[in-house]
């Protein structure tokens, strides 16, 4: 709110009047731009318009169904497998990803997700942060959120 003439601190002013204003709106080049593939739930794909793609929430799921009935280390398979589905659309390598955020419903199958890892990067590990979380759309055990960029 924008008041005119001495302010109080009850939001009026002297002269009793009031006045609002309408918040900043996000220019059309920062809105939200929802590509790539369906998800469960309301996930973006990519936000701005830079180099940078990130991609969240992605979840063991084929044709929108959360496979939730796999093993940890078969869930870790699949979404890696989505996560490299998604950048090969937009012509993306694997290599170009920055960061890893690995979500667990369990931190103790650390161990499963880290085998599977390991045989997707070759070596050259992007920084990666694994957090315990009480649950995941669908019941999965597994979900990542990734930073790439899109050279």
């Amino acid at each position: 709110m924008v008041q005119s003439g001495a302010e109080r601190d009850d939001g009026a002013t002297e002269a009793g009047e009031t006045e609002s204003i309408s918040p900043p709106r996000a220019s059309t080049a920062s809105k939200r731009q929802r590509e790539g593939t369906g998800t469960v739930g309301a996930f973006g794909k990519r936000t701005g318009s830079s180099d940078l793609v990130f991609l969240e929430g992605i979840l063991p799921e084929t044709d929108d169904r959360v496979l939730s009935d796999l093993s940890t280390e078969q869930q870790t398979t699949v979404c890696l497998d989505r996560l490299e589905s998604i950048l090969s659309s937009r012509a993306v390598p694997l290599e170009n990803v920055m960061k890893v955020e690995v979500q667990l419903t369990d931190i103790d199958d650390r161990a499963a997700v880290d085998g599977v890892y390991r045989t997707r990067f070759d070596g050259a590990y992007p920084p990666r942060t694994t957090v315990g979380v009480c649950a995941l759309p669908g019941g999965a055990a597994v979900q990542l959120d990734v930073v790439a960029v899109d050279e």
